[in-house]
């Protein structure tokens, strides 16, 4: 299992996530161009000692992301998915998308994407925070292939 993130927006969040995917031993790769920059120092201030932008497959944009041949489904995680995360079962090569805090993802990364997946809330609430919705969707696919670090 893969996280991606595409465009991130806050590198708070983007910290918390590399440390989320450094406890479960999950691979991060970010679609770029981020909201803030990404560099050594920001990845070290955002992240602590959970991560290196070395540790950090990136891609310069959706269309180089599109190139790089990869087994695995595209699995997006988004407000407009049909089948709730809690249906939904993962497979071990499945690789998972999330959009910008700000926008989510265009339409081309919808239309990419194999599944379409949502976090169910309560209603009126519009969604999680985006290294809230990573913790949850990571773990559950974790959980279901029964991979969770011991």
């Amino acid at each position: 299992m893969k996280i991606i993130l595409y465009q991130p927006d806050i590198a708070g969040n983007f910290g918390a996530i590399m440390r989320s995917c450094a406890c479960f031993n999950i691979d991060l790769e970010v679609i770029e161009p981020c909201g803030f920059p990404l560099t050594s120092k920001a990845i070290r201030l955002a992240a602590m000692d959970y991560g290196t932008t070395q540790g950090i497959v990136r891609h310069k944009s959706w269309e180089k992301f599109l190139e790089v041949p990869e087994s695995g489904r595209l699995v997006l995680l988004t407000t407009k998915g049909l089948t709730p995360l809690n249906d939904f079962q993962f497979q071990k090569d499945d690789r998972l998308i999330f959009g910008r805090e700000s926008a989510g993802v265009p339409e081309t990364v919808h239309s990419a994407s194999d599944e379409k997946i949502i976090i169910p809330i309560a209603t009126g609430m519009r969604s999680f925070n985006l290294a809230t919705s990573v913790v949850i969707s990571a773990y559950e696919g974790l959980r279901q292939l029964k991979c969770l670090p011991k």
